[in-house]
Parts: structure tokens; sequence; C-alpha cells
């Protein structure tokens, strides 16, 4: 893996908690232009587009809560990049020094994720409570552009990385 600011020369992969992720064809886009694989994982099979060098495989776990999570830790490595709106998938990466972004195209920071939990843990009480009756605002095509933006710039670099880590021949 290519190891961000490190010389490991294994390459970087891109995992996508793709259950319910509404920028599949963003990710798919900008891996196949950096050449960066892409683990597409979900517990049910998806199509991948017929891309010219999209280097993506899915993964379908078990249809149980956290199985895609649960397989995604397991499997993620620093140097490599996870895309998720999944906090909690968030908060276990993170310690293991893998970068998370959401569909937004926002990072998820070591410092602030405890803070990220706790204010989903309230809204989802004060939910059951009937206190909040709404969710999120709905995703729009600037979040869209936000995240092709920030995935773009996150990905070249991943690809820069990794081609500064390979020995020279």
């Amino acid at each position: 893996m290519s190891f961000l600011g490190g010389t490991a020369s294994v390459t970087a992969m891109i995992y996508l908690d793709a259950d319910a992720c509404p920028v599949k064809e963003q990710v798919y886009r900008v891996a196949a232009r950096y050449g960066i694989p892409v683990s597409v994982v979900a517990n049910a099979h998806l199509r991948l587009p017929q891309l010219a060098g999209l280097n993506a495989k899915v993964i379908v776990v078990a249809n149980t809560p956290d199985a895609a999570d649960d397989w995604i830790v397991e499997q993620a490595k620093p140097g490599d990049l996870v895309l998720t709106a999944d906090i909690p998938l968030a908060a276990r990466v993170i310690p293991n020094g893998v970068p998370c972004y959401d569909f937004r195209g926002g990072e998820f920071h070591p410092n602030g994720i405890g803070e990220a939990l706790a204010a989903r843990d309230l809204n989802a009480q004060l939910r059951s409570m009937g206190l909040i009756t709404g969710g999120p605002p709905a995703f729009s095509p600037r979040d869209r552009s936000n995240f092709a933006s920030r995935l773009d710039t996150v990905v070249g670099r991943m690809a820069r990385d990794q081609a500064n880590a390979k020995p020279a021949e």
C-alpha cells in the first residue's frame, strides 16, 4: 500500500461503503482516472459500469448490521481511503490511520469523530422521543459536486504518493 507520505510500494485502495451511496458514479470515474482500485462493499450484488481504466470489485457481505463496516475495518490500512456516510465506521478506521470522507466531501477528523458520534447518538435519542422529526438535508447537486471535487483532490494525491513510493527500476 502506498502510505501517504511513506515509502511502501503496494497499491493503495479505495473502500466504498456502497449501501445507500449516492455518489458511486463519481467514485468510479475518479478511481479510473487515477488507476486506484476500488472495493465496493455492499450487502447485495451491485453492477459495475463498463468504464475504461476502472479496477473495481464488488464485495458482497452478509445482510447483517455492521457486516460491511467489519469487512472494511479488517481490510483498510494507512494509505487507503474509506468513503462512507457511517459515522461509527469512520470512528473505527480513523484510529488505524485511514483517512475517511463522507459523501458530501467532508473529512472525518480524529479530533472531531468523538463529537460526531455523540451528536449522532443524541439526535437518534431526540428523534426517538419525537423532539426531532427530520434528518439531514436532502442530498443536492452541490453536495455531489463538492464530493467529486474533493475526491479528485484526495485520490490525485494518493496516486502521486503511490508513484513517488515505487522504487526506481
